[in-house]
């Protein structure tokens, strides 16, 4: 029996990689005690994704909603299947730089001291097991800031004679930058992650994600931009967009296409990797783009209104360089651009979003 591991396992990512490896024939476990929910509200849960994988799975797929600060219930679960644990996929995490200012002890025990917990987990009950752990762009702060860039009619452009042209690679310092606590507190679990790789010789990998979506997505308006983005065209709802003009660009790469990358380090692993994953040059947007992207799939228009203020450690231009990864491993490839991705979100979830608008309508 090999079983695979997965926290956050009814978000994004998370539900990717369980329906990924459940049809692979795993058993897969899952932890995710939707505090999505309590972060954003009830529009976040994610409790209509974990019914589905309960579902479709009824044999090979087992959900343990417990918290991954809670390092003993942690153990419990890796004690319990020990040595048939192969894959630790560890997605679960406080993801929203507004958020984390609002409660950075929550923030920073979700992210770092969760990270922790599965991690020494992993190390005392599975040791030969895979771990990949989601960071994200972040951990570089506002480092992409300092890049030259070109203002462009709908987006901002990096000089085309930098090295960074085909995207921002691993060598970037994640140093003396202004991160979010959000973007601290990911950077503890990114180190975390690679120490336990190096110190233990622990089969362990990073990716420091882009903007990562999918029709799985339970958008909201502080995280899940092209989702959210698209629930608002389709439903009618205001939008914000922060600061640059709306020339703010973002590399998107579907959940798809990043559990397919999971999947190939599980096949070959190496011990402490970080590699730079998003939609590089293959997929990305600036917010005006994905705004227009958006209207002419849905057949609507968005109500919409700008703001100067941006967030804080925003980034002005960031598309990530895979190069390293694909080196590594080049059998992967990414299969959806912007196109089909943003119609793959509408078409999964517009029938959905509708009955939560009549339902919303009514209460």
């Amino acid at each position: 029996m090999a079983v695979v591991i997965v926290t956050g396992s009814a978000g994004l990512i998370g539900s990717e990689t369980v329906r990924f490896f459940c049809d692979k024939g795993f058993d897969v476990v899952g932890i995710d005690n939707d505090m999505r929910r309590r972060f954003f509200g009830d529009e976040a849960s994610t409790d209509w994704n974990r019914t589905q994988l309960e579902r479709r799975f009824p044999k090979t797929y087992a959900h343990a909603s417990i918290d991954i600060r809670d390092a003993s219930a942690v153990d419990q679960i890796f004690q319990r299947y020990g040595s048939a644990v192969e894959l630790v996929v560890h997605t679960a995490a406080q993801p929203s730089h507004d958020w984390a200012a609002r409660e950075p002890l929550t923030d920073f025990t979700v992210n770092a001291n969760g990270t922790l917990n599965v991690l020494e987990a992993t190390r005392r009950f599975a040791p030969e097991a895979v771990f990949i752990f989601t960071s994200t762009n972040k951990v570089y702060g506002d480092t992409p800031n300092r890049l030259p860039l070109i203002e462009q009619e709908l987006r901002w452009e990096i000089d085309p004679t930098h090295p960074f042209v085909e995207g921002i690679d691993e060598t970037m310092s994640i140093d003396q930058s202004t991160h979010s606590l959000f973007g601290a507190s990911k950077v503890a679990a990114d180190l975390l992650a690679q120490e336990y790789g190096r110190y233990f010789h622990m089969k362990t990998a990073i990716f420091r994600g882009g903007c990562l979506t999918g029709p799985n997505h339970s958008g909201t308006a502080l995280h899940g931009f092209l989702a959210y983005l698209m629930k608002c065209v389709c439903a009618q709802t205001p939008y914000t967009v922060y600061g640059y003009k709306g020339k703010q660009v973002r590399d998107n790469i579907h959940s798809a296409d990043l559990v397919s990358a999971f999947y190939q380090f599980y096949q070959n692993p190496r011990e402490g990797e970080v590699y730079n994953m998003g939609g590089s040059r293959f997929s990305n947007c600036s917010m005006l783009e994905a705004i227009a992207a958006c209207e002419r799939i849905a057949g609507k228009r968005l109500q919409w209104t700008y703001t100067e203020t941006n967030r804080i450690g925003d980034h002005i231009w960031y598309i990530s360089d895979t190069r390293k990864f694909q080196r590594h491993y080049p059998d992967w490839k990414q299969e959806y651009d912007l196109e089909r991705l943003l119609q793959d979100i509408y078409e999964k979830n517009v029938e959905r979003w509708a009955t939560e608008a009549v339902a919303q309508s009514r209460a």
